[in-house]
């Protein structure tokens, strides 16, 4: 199958477990990884024959910036089930959304979850 990927999508959301973070916000990376069939479009070269990476962006970009939720999980599986709804081309997708800056006492370059979804 083939994928299109659309790496390193920055928002600023306000998810998380503690009060301060869904009041504060912060910034989230989103990454995905889309299953589609892109030969049609890469014969003819005609983007109504596949998804618009930049619609996509929007619709990640409304989720995170104007919904909240405690757990990034959670964000991410919103984000998945969106995906599919909206854009029936896509088979499966692969969603990694990453907290850079988790609110902890320790020193790590963020957390991220992984979850992959399709359609059978």
């Amino acid at each position: 199958m083939d994928k299109m990927v659309l790496r390193g999508m920055e928002y600023y959301g306000y998810h998380g477990v503690f009060d301060e973070e869904r009041k504060l916000g912060q910034r989230f990376f989103v990454d995905l990884e889309l299953e589609l069939d892109l030969s049609v479009a890469g014969r003819n070269d005609d983007l109504s024959q596949t998804v618009n990476y930049a619609e996509i962006h929007e619709l990640v970009k409304g989720i995170v910036q104007q919904k909240s939720f405690k757990l990034i999980e959670a964000l991410a599986e919103h984000i998945a089930s969106s995906v599919l709804d909206t854009y029936t081309m896509v088979d499966a997708l692969t969603v990694h959304v990453t907290k850079p800056h988790p609110p902890f006492d320790i020193h790590f370059k963020g957390a991220t979850v992984e979850l992959y979804r399709s359609r059978k």
